[in-house]
């Protein structure tokens, strides 16, 4: 089971690991600049509450990759109850829709003045222009007459679009993260590759051109459009796309599905005529702006699309048409960059850079970049077209790895992008698409932030920048600060001072949105410095470049945060999306907790006490709200008095008349009982003394409003783990258990909440308090809830569905009901005494669960498929009475790669069948096997479900013993050609190492279940492969970075490889000379398990030796 998110109010930052991203942190790179004392950038006039910094003057060099830690990608347990941690979607450039109302003004910035002082020589600020804009020149004007060749003279003029045309979009007000979740993967590469996501929001029209075209025919004979010959249906088709456009969009469904019909069939008929035809559509302003609309989203749907393997047909598709085709479409979308309708501009930027997506890797559209450093180098260019160019570029940025350009390519790049950020010389338009553009372009900027002048001037232009007088500008460039701090952090020594001042007037100004980018920048660096703290001992064992900015800032920083803290929103406790400064000054204040530890107390204590007793509500929760935020990080020891002098008035601000102040009470109170109340560990600030009034009030509050009731059962959750594993503290909870069950069950019928928030807290801490109980004392209770669930569930298969919402809501309900069934199976089963019950209720539950795959939801299916997987450890051969029925839904799941959860935890049944049938498993093996090995060789799966299959390999080998010689043919090239992609991977790379650790792990065991297999039969059937699985025995002893778990695993299966092959393995033992390293590594460890494993395996090869 996953864990409560610490804090209710979430700035969307974190990625989901469930689906991995890449991380946006780059390797690292020497840096060839050294840091002059001097800060390179003045500071700012007002300077009465300047901080006191002294900057260590050492150089840096951008991060290495992200060391976060990262989840091994398990069967997920049934989660938490969701407490006050919300999050906003994070969308990537080219996800997020423009605004295009005006930026409302905000003074009081305009006397905050930037000057740069000279690093070396008597250079002028413009020095990088000077030094990349020949390049740039030279680049644009070969690009140009590429261009201008290839273009056909004939376009139509322009003309203006009706202002009512115009669609009006708006963008998070997040930082813009782009991120590119890998491919799923078939077995060679094991490992993903990167994906990029679709556009999303084109509704624009773009401009017309003419063009007199030639395409390849399938015979290979070339046809022109002006032809003498009768038309082909393609052509026909291309001719009448306007009509066929509009009437895709009609309201009669009859002439909706006919048109949509008459796409596909152009479409499939003749691909390059089609992407031509639109395009000529989309570029012709005569065309109505409902079909050029249309024309775009489908153009853009024709080159990318989310699915991995529809993506490579797409590009397969678009790489395999006519060179000079291509070339005709392409230039239709650059000449439209110039259109006066805006609309038609963004779109040609978006599906221009999807195609600079598929051809700038294949070196195919060399000219790209210098056509659009045409626009931004003449001066006679409109600034309509230069914001255009710029957001292309920025869009490109985004589409393309850095190491896609060339160095020139990207100095000329960031040289145009600077420009366009000049505030005298362009307009507000053109300045934010520039600044847009920085943010994705400062990916491909590491040699630049390497060089001192270089990354003094891009910082100088980022913060004139951020004192703009346009709100959305300086969001904008706060947004390049925030990723800055990220990936350079160890270059910003010498800005600190600056950024200080400038974050601290963004916080205090009006505008929200910008005020949430500068916070952003303090909590990323926040990130930054518990990482250094957590991992920050580089490979050769020097540490990595600390320089505690959190610290030297501290006494000016924590101020400014509690501030925010005040600026609550009235209704922010019912919205579950919302996200304000007050929020986002919370969570950075939890960072700044664990960033500086006890450091942070004495000055968040004082605001605490002034503000918790006021009569104005907004005090008295933000005093409550800060007090909760810093429970992480500080000591027990500092912390301890504060908690136990603070708790009974926390308890008594349950009852307080602001429903918000209740909220974050009970919050506050859930963070107190996950971080301090482990009785397991010897402390507690719960004792039998206060435990009867604690238990009284959190069952009286749970009664409260839906959003007060969800925060309570986080803190009933958190006080049921804490007995965990108590031994005889555990107790203490025993004579509440009745009443909990109780009030749970109470909350799970309420119907006053207006989403199903509360009802999913409620049965998520319901299982929390069954897990955690003592089941020598309460067995008895849990025996008495199960028919009460299994009721439930029953009565769910009853409901009737009229639409898709009850559908869902149907679903919703099963999926928590069978989580709570599971956690009971594996709780009452873990005892003698109590798995009678559970074989008596088998049948039922076991038909309940069958019925519940009617609903088809991949959540259901999710938490059914667990609920059988606890079952069948529990009943053991039994379980083979429900397999003629069950299978078909087993096969089902190893099929699902659409939603690849439910194929993991399929996967992982499967194993646990085997556990339970040994060998009447067999029957079933060939389909199960057919299955498994279809799964590792689809590249459509994601990458997640393969570890577990080698996994499952090892178990079903143990289970069927010598019968799995059958599948060694299939098998053993799949886990051999893994064992090689292991080898290969990038070790600088953290997401993939931990893939990495995960697949060896994986095939570790599933060599160790088939040698244990074979051990007593055809043992010799493994001799062939014994080379190879010492070889790859040594690659993971080689390797440093290595998981215990990994080593544990490795060592494991050398002993496997000794026993069951016995005097055959005396040679191969002999030549090899890491083992005995091996071995006295883990036999120094200070895991009891790996020393065991280690002497037992120490045994095996002497045995062997000896023989």
């Amino acid at each position: 089971m996953g864990e409560v998110a610490p804090k209710p109010r979430r700035r969307p930052r974190k990625l989901n690991f469930n689906a991995p991203l890449l991380s946006i942190r780059r390797p690292s790179g020497s840096s060839s600049a050294e840091t002059s004392d001097a800060n390179p950038l003045s500071t700012l006039r007002n300077t009465s509450k300047r901080i006191p910094f002294s900057w260590e003057q050492t150089p840096g060099k951008p991060k290495n990759l992200d060391k976060r830690e990262t989840h091994a990608e398990d069967p997920p347990p049934p989660k938490l109850p969701p407490s006050r941690w919300y999050a906003i979607d994070m969308f990537s450039l080219s996800e997020s829709l423009e605004i295009s109302d005006n930026a409302s003004h905000v003074h009081g910035l305009d006397g905050l003045n930037l000057e740069i002082l000279e690093s070396s020589g008597n250079e002028s600020p413009d020095f990088i222009i000077r030094r990349f804009l020949p390049a740039a020149n030279a680049l644009a004007a070969s690009s140009s007459r590429t261009v201008s060749k290839s273009l056909n003279p004939k376009v139509p003029p322009l003309y203006h679009c009706p202002k009512d045309h115009t669609v009006v979009e708006c963008r998070p007000p997040t930082v813009r993260r782009s991120y590119s979740p890998p491919k799923a993967c078939g077995l060679a590469p094991f490992f993903p590759w990167r994906m990029k996501h679709n556009l999303c929001g084109l509704k624009s029209p773009i401009r017309r051109g003419s063009l007199n075209v030639k395409v390849r025919s399938n015979a290979g004979q070339r046809h022109s459009s002006s032809s003498a010959e009768r038309p082909s249906r393609g052509h026909k088709m291309a001719m009448e796309i306007t009509q066929i456009l509009l009437s895709a969009q009609s309201a009669d469904a009859k002439i909706r599905t006919e048109a949509e019909g008459n796409l596909r069939q152009f479409q499939e008929h003749n691909l390059p005529v089609f992407l031509l035809s639109l395009s000529v559509e989309l570029s012709n302003n005569e065309k109505p702006t409902e079909s050029r609309r249309l024309a775009g989203i489908v153009l853009k749907n024709s080159l990318d699309a989310k699915d991995a393997v529809r993506k490579e047909q797409l590009v397969q598709q678009w790489v395999a048409i006519d060179t000079i085709l291509k070339s005709q479409i392409k230039n239709l979308l650059l000449s439209t960059l110039g259109s006066s309708v805006s609309e038609a501009r963004h779109t040609s930027s978006q599906v221009i850079a999807k195609i600079a997506a598929i051809e700038i890797p294949r070196k195919e559209w060399p000219e790209l970049i210098g056509s659009l450093l045409t626009n931004m180098t003449q001066q006679d260019r409109p600034p309509a077209l230069k914001q255009a160019t710029l957001e292309t570029l920025g869009y490109v940025c985004e589409e393309i790895s850095h190491q896609d350009l060339v160095q020139e390519e990207v100095n000329s790049v960031l040289t145009a992008v600077v420009q366009g950020m000049n505030l005298v010389e362009h307009s507000s338009e053109v300045r934010l698409a520039a600044t847009r553009a920085l943010y994705n372009a400062l990916d491909f900027a590491q040699t630049n932030f390497e060089n001192e002048m270089e990354r003094n001037y891009i910082m100088k232009v980022i913060c004139e920048t951020a004192m703009s007088k346009e709100a959305e500008i300086r969001q904008a460039a706060f947004e390049c600060l925030v990723s800055i701090s990220s990936t350079y952090y160890e270059v910003l020594e010498p800005y600190m001072q600056t950024l200080f001042e400038l974050t601290a007037n963004a916080v205090k100004g009006g505008e929200e949105a910008v005020a949430l980018q500068a916070i952003e920048f303090w909590s990323s660096i926040c990130d930054e410095e518990i990482e250094l703290q957590e991992y920050g001992t580089a490979e050769g064992g020097d540490s990595a470049p600390h320089s505690h900015f959190i610290e030297k800032a501290l006494s000016s920083l924590v101020p400014m945060l509690l501030e925010t803290l005040l600026k609550q929103e009235d209704d922010q406790d019912q919205d579950e999306g919302v996200w304000n400064l007050s929020m986002a000054g919370g969570t950075c204040l939890g960072l700044v907790a664990r960033t500086v530890g006890d450091a942070i107390v004495p000055l968040v204590m004082p605001f605490v006490e002034a503000n918790i007793l006021k009569t104005d509500w907004r005090s008295r929760e933000a005093a409550t709200y800060a007090f909760g935020s810093v429970l992480e990080g500080p000591s027990i020891e500092k912390l301890s008095p504060l908690v136990h002098a603070g708790l009974d008035f926390l308890l008594n601000a349950m009852k307080d008349e602001n429903s918000h102040v209740k909220d974050t009470t009970a919050w506050t109170l859930s963070r107190i009982f996950e971080l301090l109340h482990t009785p397991a560990s010897g402390f507690s600030v719960i004792s039998p003394a206060n435990l009867q009034r604690i238990v009284g009030v959190l069952f009286e509050s749970i009664k409260d409003t839906p959003n007060v009731a969800e925060k309570v059962c986080g803190a009933i959750y958190f006080l049921a783990q804490g007995y965990e594993a108590a031994g005889t503290s555990s107790s203490l909870l025993s004579p509440y258990l009745p009443d909990m069950i109780t009030c749970l069950l109470s909350t799970v019928d309420r119907t006053d909440g207006s989403d199903s928030r509360l009802r999913s807290s409620a049965y998520e801490t319901l299982n929390e308090v069954i897990r955690c109980a003592n089941i020598m004392e309460t067995s008895h209770i849990i025996a008495q809830l199960l028919p009460v669930i299994m009721n439930k569930l029953g009565q769910t298969v009853e409901l009737q569905i009229v639409s898709s919402e009850d559908k869902e809501k149907q679903g919703d309900l099963q999926a928590l009901l069978c989580g709570v069934l599971q956690v009971i199976i594996q709780k009452l089963s873990s005892a003698d005494d109590t798995k009678p019950i559970i074989l008596q209720a088998a049948d039922q539950m076991m038909l309940l669960f069958l019925k519940v795959f009617g609903c088809r939801s991949s959540t259901v299916h999710e938490e059914a498929m667990l609920a059988i997987g606890a079952l069948a450890y529990a009943t053991g051969p039994d379980f083979g009475k429900y397999m003629p029925e069950f299978y078909k839904y087993l096969e089902m799941g190893l099929q699902n790669y659409e939603e690849y959860q439910v194929c993991v935890i399929s996967v992982g049944v499967v194993g646990d069948i085997c556990r339970a049938l040994d060998d009447k498993v067999l029957p079933y093996c060939d389909g199960i096997m057919t299955h498994l090995l279809k799964d590792l060789s689809n590249g459509a799966l994601h990458r997640s479900v393969k570890p577990p299959i080698f996994s499952c390999f090892g178990d079903i080998a143990l289970a069927i013993g010598t019968h799995f010689d059958k599948y060694l043919p299939y098998a053993m090239p799949m886990m051999q050609g893994a064992a090689e992609i292991c080898a290969q991977m990038d070790t600088e790379d953290e997401e993939m190492m931990d893939y990495g650790n995960q697949l060896r792990r994986s095939i570790c065991e599933a060599y160790s279940g088939i040698l244990q297999g074979f051990k007593n039969s055809k043992a010799e059937l493994m001799l062939p492969h014994a080379p190879h699985l010492l070889q790859f025995i040594e690659v993971v002893f080689r390797d440093r970075q290595r998981e215990e778990s990994v080593t544990k695993a490795a060592v494991a299966v050398m002993g496997d490889l000794a026993d069951t092959l016995g005097p055959d393995m005396k040679i191969l033992f002999r030549d090899s000379t890491f083992y005995a390293e091996f071995l006295g590594e883990c036999l120094e460890s200070d895991d009891e398990q790996l020393k065991e494993t280690a002497t037992w395996t120490q045994g095996m090869i002497g045995r062997v030796l000896v023989s």
